[in-house]
């Protein structure tokens, strides 16, 4: 099992976060192409400062203008952005690339199209390149994982339960049929805790939030023991982050956590809570 950091929130320099993440005993990062601390830095020197410390690197790309997509921008402009995007990525050699594509606002037909292109174009990357199920996207709706699956064999995801407790408004459990068939296409777990109302709680381990833990912890151990003794490593990063994910304290707009914290103890704790096939 890798674990990554998260660069969401971080506004410090690459070698900062790199030195931060060796500090908390992550194994690499994980980052967003158009980050602020990635954009001056030519790929080849990402590359190069990556092989140098010996740490992987997970490259997140979102196309649409952001993290919700524009509604302005049809597939073909996301298309056109994605072309970009693994342009650059591929001279930064990730170990693995995680997309947050489409849009939730195209009607069915037209997702499918969307998403066999956009498989069409990531299929000859060197690397694994993965679809997140993230809400506003094409893969917002829990429920159509099963057609999404049948449809498109070449996909291969990054689970974000989160988002679908969101949406589908109940945690996920391994008891869902989403859950079971997805199981085996997950390269990659973003680990957040959402619940019924929300893709956060405020903290992980406060007992009021027990359950949503342990729904998320199996859905994570099925991911995880659908891998077997695939060559990949299971990639995990603990994604607690802020811009309205952390609730706020009234008035002061305080965080009622401390984000950085509670990544680098979810971390430890999906060391010891988590069974990897060699464990």
């Amino acid at each position: 099992m890798q674990l990554f950091q998260s660069l969401w929130g971080w506004d410090d320099s690459l070698e900062a976060a790199l030195d931060r993440a060796a500090s908390q005993g992550f194994d690499g990062l994980e980052c967003n192409i158009d980050h602020a601390c990635m954009e001056p830095l030519p790929p080849d020197e990402v590359r190069q400062l990556f092989l140098a410390r010996g740490n992987p690197l997970i490259l997140e790309i979102t196309t649409g203008g952001g993290y919700t997509p524009d509604l302005a921008d049809g597939p073909q402009q996301h298309l056109d952005q994605l072309v970009r995007a693994l342009d650059r990525a591929r001279r930064m050699d990730p170990l693995k690339i995680n997309l947050i594509t489409g849009s939730d606002s195209w009607p069915e037909p037209e997702q499918h199209r969307f998403l066999e292109a956009v498989l069409d174009l990531t299929e000859a990357e060197p690397c694994p390149v993965m679809v997140e199920t993230h809400r506003s996207r094409s893969l917002f709706n829990p429920w159509q994982m099963p057609v999404w699956l049948e449809r498109h064999p070449r996909l291969r995801l990054t689970a974000d339960l989160s988002h679908w407790c969101c949406v589908a408004e109940r945690l996920m459990t391994p008891d869902l049929i989403p859950i079971q068939v997805m199981a085996e296409r997950v390269d990659h777990i973003h680990a957040r805790i959402g619940h019924a109302q929300g893709p956060s709680v405020s903290h992980p381990f406060a007992p009021e939030w027990a359950d949503a833990l342990e729904a998320h912890r199996r859905c994570w151990q099925l991911f995880v023991d659908a891998v077997g003794t695939s060559a990949q490593p299971v990639t995990i990063t603990p994604e607690f982050g802020p811009d309205g994910y952390m609730p706020l304290q009234p008035f002061s707009a305080e965080p009622v956590a401390d984000i950085a914290a509670i990544n680098s103890a979810m971390a430890g704790w999906l060391r010891s809570a988590l069974h990897t096939p060699s464990s």
